[in-house]
């Protein structure tokens, strides 16, 4: 598992719009990496939309935005396609990113306890080191809060 101040090792991952992503590729600039649990669900698709609204602010930080979850890269393009985003979506079916930065956590929702993606977002500097982490994230205010980190580096 990464921890803040660490150098985050190399990712290379499937995503939208039949890319490969890796961290080395985003070099040179911030990285939000943000964990959701599933495609075109009412929270995942507000806090994609709160990202959207904001991407011009990101960009003019130096600041690129992925969004993460176990989704298949068919279902990023649909979620994409109807949401607008205009940034890329990974693939973590593996859970290989996932399991770096501990969001797999166990999750109860109408008494069934099951594993899933704990809300999480990360920030990762333009040298490739981990900035800050919001675990159980709640979405009200919580993009605007990233981006004031942002604007901050």
């Amino acid at each position: 598992m990464v921890e803040v101040g660490q150098e985050v090792q190399e990712f290379s991952l499937p995503a939208s719009g039949a890319k490969t992503i890796s961290l080395s590729s985003l070099r040179g600039q911030n990285l939000v990496l943000y964990f959701y649990p599933k495609d075109s669900t009412p929270g995942c698709t507000k806090e994609g939309g709160a990202f959207r609204d904001l991407y011009s602010e990101f960009k003019a930080a130096n600041c690129e935005i992925l969004g993460v979850s176990r989704d298949s890269v068919r279902a990023h393009d649909n979620f994409i396609a109807k949401q607008n985003f205009p940034f890329d979506l990974l693939s973590d079916k593996e859970e290989t990113l996932c399991e770096l930065f501990d969001v797999i956590q166990e999750k109860n929702m109408y008494g069934r306890k099951y594993m899933g993606i704990e809300r999480s977002t990360f920030v990762i500097d333009v040298e490739g080191k981990l900035r800050k982490e919001w675990r159980k994230v709640r979405i009200p205010g919580h993009v605007e809060a990233v981006l004031d980190f942002v604007k901050g580096l």
